[in-house]
This record gives structure tokens, sequence and C-alpha cells, in this order.
């Protein structure tokens, strides 16, 4: 993508996840799915899920079946042409090995692993996603996560938000999309090879206002799942945006 697209892709009027409709509404909607394996004995810590979801995006939009000619090429720029919609279902034991058998990429973090898959029409999921359940993604973390590396992307949360972890991980997933959007070639690349480095964590209250007007890629979302339509809910903060 050349950089008049992505400032085309992500202006004011452009927004992907602006509530009000516009002619993204007017293409072919497609969804991104993601799929959590959220296993009843062991559940992953929410903010690693938070953080593999995101980098799961970002590899499916990195990845070379994604651009040029390859295999996944035309839908994932249908899905970008349109409202960009991702959702986060979660899966355990024979669900999560049906999954793995789709075509799609496995993200795994410390505790999480998260399958993303090449987007969807709204109404043609594959039935082994299909039947999976987008509740039941309420996750806690054991310990409290350390402090953001100020050396490294940050994806900040609306701490005046209450989310569930599956709507907080496609909230992340979209902030960290349009960070790609907005870095240029060499900057995609280093973040690429570095493996995706970034944390997600709830900003303070006080900085939150700030971070909102700052310039940075803001989430604004549509409002179809548990919040209010236009809602503000990640920033993202690449040190390459600043």
């Amino acid at each position: 993508m050349n950089n008049d697209q992505t400032s085309d892709r992500t202006s004011a009027a452009a927004s992907p996840f602006r509530s009000e409709p516009g002619a993204r509404d007017e293409a072919p909607q497609f969804v991104l799915p993601l799929v959590a394996r959220i296993e009843k004995s062991v559940p992953p810590a929410r903010t690693d899920a938070l953080e593999t979801a995101a980098r799961a995006v970002l590899t499916i939009l990195s990845d070379e079946r994604s651009v040029g000619e390859g295999e996944w090429a035309r839908v994932m720029r249908d899905w970008q042409d349109a409202r960009i919609r991702k959702v986060v279902r979660r899966a355990r034991g024979a669900e999560w090995r049906r999954a793995e058998a789709l075509p799609g990429i496995t993200v795994t973090g410390t505790s999480a692993e998260v399958r993303v898959f090449p987007p969807v029409p709204l109404d043609g999921w594959p039935k082994d996603l299909a039947r999976l359940q987008v509740s039941g993604t309420d996750l806690d973390d054991p310990e409290p996560p350390p402090p953001a590396d100020p050396t490294a992307p940050a994806l900040w949360l609306n701490p005046d938000l209450d989310m569930s972890a599956g709507k907080t991980m496609a909230q992340a997933g979209h902030a960290a999309q349009l960070a790609w959007w907005k870095l240029s070639d060499k900057d995609r690349t280093a973040w690429r090879d570095a493996g995706f480095p970034l944390s997600v964590r709830p900003a303070v209250p006080s900085h939150w206002a700030a971070l909102v007007t700052s310039g940075l890629p803001l989430v604004r979302d549509a409002g179809f799942t548990e919040i209010a339509p236009g809602s503000s809910t990640v920033v993202a903060d690449h040190p390459a945006l600043r």
C-alpha cells in the first residue's frame, strides 16, 4: 500500500471504524475471524490474550499470502475496502483442533493462542467457526502486568469503558491495524522483523484525554456490540508515529 492510500484510509472522513454510514458500507462486507484458545483448566491471561490478538492481526496483514498476488490478497483487499470488522470467538479441545485445520495463522503468546483466518463474508462463515461461541471470553490477569515498555508500541485502552476480553481483543486488533496503515514501509518491516513487540494497557485516566487528541491512530467503535456507537476505545502509540 502506498502512502497516499494509507493517508486516505486513515483520514477522518474515511475511517473504517466510524459509526456513521459511508461509502465503505456500500461495498460487500467481510469480517476477519479470530479464535482464541480458552481451555477451562488453563485459560490464558487477559493481557497476554489482548496482545496476542493484536499481533495476530498484524501477522496476517503482513503475510505474503495477504499481499500482491497472494492467495488471500483479494479477500484482504475487499475486507479493507469495506467497514473493518473483526469477531473473536473462543474454542477449546476438539473445537480448537477443527479450527486449526482451517487455513489461517496461529500466533502464540506467553499463555495465549489466537488463530486468525482470512476474511469471510458476514453471512458466509465456515461451519466449524460459525458454531463457536462469542461469549465466554471473560479473562483475568493472575498478576498485574508490568508497565508498558516506553520504547515499544503501546495500545492504550479507554479506562472508562468496560469491555469483555473478546471485545477488547478485537479493539486492540483494530488499533494495531490503524498503526500498521500509518507506518512507512521501512517502519513496517522493522516492526515485523522484530516480531511485532507491543503492549496493551489501560491508559491512566488523566492521560487518556491527551492521547485522544494527540493525532495518534484512534479507534472509534461502530457500536455493533457492548458499547455505544462512536466510543473511543484504543489509541495506538507507535514510536515512529509520535
